[in-house]
């Protein structure tokens, strides 16, 4: 098994980017090779183009009267202009690529490309909400969330029966997004017509990344709307599991990946997702709060963590190189990257990029890559090509206490990779700022019948250690402050 290592792109930006080194206008159908190149180089099995689809005129209006979206535009870009400012690529107007990007042609050049050097194509899907520009405004307003005339939250929208008000998309837990309407879950009809949205893009693309998948579960859904204006009940089926089923039915191997909060990750994964969102591990490194770490990975069952999708940065979070100094980084970098599951880095996080790039803008700041971190990143993803990393069966290990009242072996994150037998790779994190010690047992099969040679591949240490003594003790560890390892074991 392959464990996916995908690399998420800021598609206008990106183009923009392109363009300016290209001196030409590049769209998805003029990509240059040596971008596929470098991708395959570093080892990524999928491209995540993030905001290929059309941000409508109104829904941009929105965005260009948000003095939020202003502020945020300023402090990336201090000489922005009207015109960097596309509004949100999650306000879809229509699933079809804009003439700009390339158009629906220039996207299936683009994945063949891919397909070329070994890589697939990740695509958005936003199931919560669609744009103030979608055609179903004007051909099917039914389909969406109605509320009492004159609500909050919501705007009157004409239809052929009259005005109707409409509900914005929205999390519960925050004020609603006034550049979308909420669709109805509660409605077959709804549904439907989602569903076939979503076999329409998967028809170009190899995976998608839905959306905030949490807020169209059931229980989600009747909670934030289940005091609307016409509420009706549920439907007894969840939207996923039949959603994925259809996909799954055509496209085996045809990767879902999900966004999601609130504890509600294992029920997505039960529902059909291949991944889902390890938010909380990002939260946990963020906050230096290392025993928690290793308690969420050896706590959960190797099948949760499996389907995790591990991160250090996306789009919606803040540069993980302005939040983490460079050891710290390159500590926590290999945790996400040594996990078994879905490996995401994010376009910039290999250069070590600091400043923000909000999503609305179509142009990035000019920043100079730190050479330490992207070196860093080059050896990571060097050497993991080159071992069992990502590449087969995995268990996160439990370390144990060097001598008593030592505590640091809370802070270790460890993970076996089984290669071609006898082979055995493992990834060793001290995740804290100081030395720490540990004990950990290894799940090498008749590990006392020989003895072992373990060589680090990141760095130059070699040791060779006694059978017997790793079956009865484990093997002891020794590890610097945010030190990383990766020891090939074989028999002496």
């Amino acid at each position: 098994m392959r464990h996916p290592l995908v690399y998420e792109i800021h598609l206008r930006s990106w183009l923009r980017r392109l363009s300016v080194a290209c001196g030409r206008s590049v769209t998805l159908g003029r990509v240059p090779e040596e971008e596929f190149e470098r991708w395959a180089g570093l080892g990524f099995t999928h491209v995540w183009l993030m905001g290929v689809w059309p941000t409508g005129p109104k829904s941009r209006a929105v965005a260009l009267a948000d003095d939020r979206v202003r502020a945020a535009a300023r402090e990336a870009l201090p000489d922005v202009e009207e015109a960097d400012i596309l509004g949100s690529p999650f306000a879809v107007a229509e699933y079809r690529v804009p003439r700009e990007g390339g158009g629906d042609a220039g996207l299936r050049r683009f994945r063949k490309q891919l397909h070329r050097h070994g890589i697939g194509l990740l695509l958005d899907f936003i199931p919560n909400q669609v744009g103030l520009d979608h055609p179903w405004l004007g051909t099917a307003p039914q389909r969406f969330v109605a509320l009492a005339a004159g609500a909050g939250g919501g705007f009157d929208c004409e239809t052929a029966g009259g005005v109707v008000r409409l509900a914005h998309g929205r999390d519960p837990n925050f004020p609603p997004w006034a550049d979308t309407v909420q669709l109805d879950y509660r409605l077959e009809e709804t549904r439907g017509a989602v569903l076939g949205e979503l076999e329409s893009v998967a028809d170009r693309c190899d995976g998608v990344r839905c959306d905030l998948a949490m807020l169209v579960l059931n229980e989600v859904f009747e909670r934030t709307w289940g005091q609307a204006a016409d509420a009706q009940p549920m439907p007894a089926r969840e939207f996923w599991s039949e959603a994925i089923a259809s996909i799954k039915r055509r496209r085996r191997d045809f990767l879902f990946l999900a966004e999601a909060y609130w504890n509600l990750e294992a029920r997505l994964q039960h529902l059909g997702f291949d991944y889902t969102y390890d938010k909380r591990l990002y939260d946990l490194l963020l906050a230096r709060d290392f025993p928690a770490v290793q308690r969420h990975l050896v706590g959960k069952p190797l099948e949760y963590v499996s389907a995790g999708a591990h991160f250090l940065e996306n789009h919606d979070e803040p540069r993980i190189a302005s939040l983490l100094s460079p050891t710290e980084h390159a500590a926590a970098a290999w945790v996400t990257l040594g996990l078994p599951g879905l490996r995401l880095l994010h376009d910039g996080q290999p250069g070590g990029l600091c400043l923000p790039a909000p999503i609305h803008l179509g142009r990035e700041p000019v920043e100079t890559p730190q050479a330490d971190l992207a070196a860093m990143y080059e050896r990571f993803l060097g050497v993991m090509r080159e071992s069992a990393v990502g590449q087969g069966e995995a268990r996160v290990l439990m370390p144990r206490p060097a001598w008593n009242d030592n505590p640091t072996w809370q802070h270790f994150v460890v993970v076996a990779w089984r290669g071609p037998a006898p082979q055995w790779d493992l990834v060793v994190v001290n995740l804290a700022p100081h030395p720490g010690q540990c004990y950990v047992p290894l799940p090498i099969a008749d590990l006392g019948d020989c003895n072992w040679r373990m060589r680090d591949l990141l760095g130059a240490e070699c040791y060779e250690r006694y059978g017997e003594d790793l079956q009865n003790q484990g093997l002891y560890l020794d590890v610097g402050a945010n030190g990383v390892q990766l020891f090939r074991f074989e028999p002496v």
